[in-house]
């Protein structure tokens, strides 16, 4: 009896230390998402339209994962650097297989918030089967643009808000 409580002792903790190191990760990458896009924000703000090229490449900085993209106030994308076909496209109206408006939550945290969370599911690169993704987004200052920047994890909203605030 001893043994099997011991061996679930040890099962229960190293359990908690992986939920914990992942915990951490996961937290460790989001401030560095959110870093990212306030970075992005504040370059644009600085240097206006001119700047959205530096946007569209793949290579450069804002092209790096996590890559930012740029849309307007009304949903049209205008910078993309993983996927230029999307630029000048309205997203507003398209939902996700969940049937999430993800785009026109962008637009309205832009307006509202200025900044926040929002998630939906997306494709990764090369993929067909979408993935749940939890982007940050934050309205460039005096400009008609926002920024944003996602990644794959599997954790919700409110637990994001939770670990690293609004």
């Amino acid at each position: 009896m001893k043994k099997k409580f011991m061996f679930g002792f040890a099962v229960f903790t190293l359990a908690a230390v992986f939920a914990v190191s992942a915990h951490a990760a996961d937290k460790d990458n989001l401030m560095k998402l959110k870093v990212k896009v306030t970075d992005a924000a504040n370059y644009l703000s600085e240097k206006g339209e001119t700047a959205l090229e530096e946007f569209n490449d793949k290579n450069g900085k804002w092209g790096q994962e996590p890559y930012i993209f740029v849309y307007n106030l009304f949903g049209v994308i205008i910078a993309h650097p993983n996927n230029p076909n999307l630029i000048g496209k309205n997203l507003v109206g398209l939902k996700d297989v969940k049937g999430n408006l993800f785009a026109q939550e962008f637009v309205e945290i832009a307006k509202t918030k200025g900044k926040g969370w929002s998630e939906y599911w997306w494709n990764k690169m090369g993929e067909k089967t979408p993935s749940h993704k939890i982007s940050y987004i934050m309205r460039v200052p005096n400009r008609e643009m926002f920024v944003g920047a996602g990644i794959y994890e599997e954790v919700s909203k409110q637990e994001v808000i939770n670990m690293v605030g609004e």
